[in-house]
């Protein structure tokens, strides 16, 4: 018997028909977090299928403890983005990768994490605890210009300037250790009607940047185009434009900076390619029961036979 996950996976079953999966297959879910993915891949695996999952947060270490002895199942303490390492160490190959990048619900509402401004909390941020780098670090430590450019990058801020110079003024009349208090800092320089919209976009920037993630998922899809089997199945979820273009970019030329390069015969080299119709977005009632889905995104690849 499943134990119910924390939160409901976005785009169950088509992520579970984009992984093609086989009841022998060897999977990767990138993302255990309440393992809601992973348990629907488990259901479809046979005895002698086996399931790699891969997180650090140690929510998901206890929930994937919860499962109890499932021989199928292996949890790897990681950051995906050393995911080729671990691949090698167990001499697998894979027939499927999944990877769900968004925050789940569960870290928004666990406001001891400081992941949202919806309660106060220590301004922490961290998916793997043990990490040194926390949101109240950088809004105490880095520079204006700095503030500016991570807002900007991460969280497409339209008010990055005005928000830096805010966090700064505030600081300098005292350290800024909690989600209120960088709310309160912040909010001053919102316009009002898009205030709470605006403040997400701040706290995304911050959340990317205390995780590396845009760095690691680069890592990540590097690697897995390496180490997938051929006419094995990359799936991805995604949830803002900077994740997606990074996995669009990879299935479309092999490399997430989006640069061609092209074979004898005019063709675009890249180690997979994309099946389907490129992206696929949950319908209406999926997102009325799990408005986490609102802005998912879903890109399946295959990976490329080189003879072909």
């Amino acid at each position: 018997m499943f134990i119910p996950s924390y939160h409901t996976p976005v785009m169950l079953q088509p992520c579970l028909s984009g992984l093609n999966l086989q009841k022998d297959g060897t999977y990767l879910d990138l993302t255990f977090g309440g393992g809601g993915h992973s348990r629907g891949i488990l259901a479809e695996l046979g005895k002698n299928g086996r399931l790699f999952a891969f997180d650090q947060d140690l929510d998901a270490i206890r929930n994937a403890e919860a499962l109890g002895e499932d021989k199928r199942l292996s949890f790897i303490r990681s950051n995906f983005r050393y995911l080729k390492n671990w691949v090698e160490y167990y001499g697998i190959e894979p027939d499927g990768i999944l990877a769900d990048l968004g925050v789940s619900s569960h870290h928004l509402d666990a406001g001891e994490r400081g992941f949202s401004f919806r309660s106060d909390a220590p301004l922490d941020m961290r998916m793997n605890q043990k990490s040194r780098l926390t949101a109240a670090r950088i809004v105490t430590e880095y520079t204006e210009e700095q503030l500016a450019s991570l807002l900007r990058l991460y969280g497409e801020v339209k008010e990055a300037g005005r928000v830096a110079r805010a966090i700064v003024a505030a600081r300098s009349a005292g350290p800024l250790e909690t989600t209120g208090a960088l709310a309160e800092a912040v909010g001053k320089a919102l316009p009002r009607d898009r205030e709470k919209k605006e403040l997400a976009k701040v706290f995304q920037a911050l959340r990317i940047e205390v995780n590396g993630e845009m760095t690691a998922l680069g890592e990540m899809l590097q690697q897995a185009a390496e180490v997938l089997k051929p006419g094995g199945r990359l799936v991805i979820l995604s949830y803002h434009s900077l994740e997606d273009r990074l996995v669009k970019n990879m299935i479309r030329s092999g490399n997430i900076e989006g640069r061609t390069e092209q074979d004898l015969y005019g063709r675009t080299r890249s180690p997979l390619r994309a099946v389907g119709k490129g992206v696929a977005t949950p319908d209406d009632g999926e997102i009325s029961e799990n408005p986490r889905a609102r802005s998912a995104k879903l890109r399946v690849a295959e990976k490329v036979n080189e003879q072909e």
